[in-house]
């Protein structure tokens, strides 16, 4: 169910959002949802990154196993390659 919102936009954003739905033939309301949408699926995106990397780095400190910059780029160099490498194995 949704229910409505209100934003307050200064002047020159008003605008410029009415005319970007006139470009497009859209109204402003959808203009406002979708930006609404994608931002928050980006931030969503970035925010499991984020808690992604804590919990990989917390695992390193634990553990210490690691695969070095230069093993990791010498795998993705060689992909796509007749001589693909293997991943390279963690180590401490």
């Amino acid at each position: 169910m949704a229910s409505a919102t209100s934003v307050k936009l200064d002047d020159d954003m008003k605008a410029r959002v009415q005319h970007l739905a006139e470009a497009r033939k859209r109204t402003s309301h959808w203009i406002m949802r979708e930006a609404i949408s994608q931002y928050v699926e980006r931030e969503e995106k970035r925010e499991a990154l984020r808690l992604e990397t804590l919990k990989a780095w917390e695992e390193f400190q634990e553990t210490g196993l690691h695969a070095t910059a230069e093993e990791v780029d010498q795998w993705l160099a060689s992909w796509g390659t007749e001589h693909e490498l293997p991943a390279p194995g963690c180590r401490k």
